[in-house]
């Protein structure tokens, strides 16, 4: 699995960006594919400590999102294309951050676990957010 975020950009206060998170790397010589997996949004603001944004559970098990961005911002997935799609509308000045896709095959009984991000075995690189006022 290699994910490679994309999207991200400077916007105004009330605009809208859509992040893309594709998985480039060869999930299907694993024997699993891009379905069976969770993908997670996570964020890291300046000085500071990653928080979790949000996730789309793997197999159509729906998603999850912190309370910050609900209503606000939504998850998609193109299983055919390997991509998971935040879409992200209303946007904050709070809401400037690196953001980083992540993503897990392991099952949690808990969807509280998809929150933490050592949960996560895949970690794609950063893109960078920036809401001015």
């Amino acid at each position: 699995v290699q994910l490679q975020a994309s999207g991200g950009g400077l916007v105004q206060a009330g605009g809208s960006l859509r992040l893309s998170c594709t998985d480039t790397g060869r999930t299907s010589a694993s024997g699993r594919t891009f379905s069976s997996y969770t993908v997670g949004w996570f964020r890291q603001a300046p000085g500071k400590e990653r928080e979790f944004v949000a996730a789309i559970m793997s197999n159509g098990r729906g998603t999850i999102s912190a309370d910050s961005v609900k209503g606000r911002f939504t998850l998609s997935r193109d299983n055919a294309e390997n991509t998971v799609y935040l879409q992200m509308n209303s946007l904050k000045p709070g809401d400037t951050a690196d953001y980083h896709c992540a993503a897990t095959s392991t099952g949690y009984t808990r969807t509280y676990a998809y929150t933490e991000g050592a949960r996560y075995d895949y970690w794609g690189q950063g893109t960078l957010v920036t809401v001015s006022s």
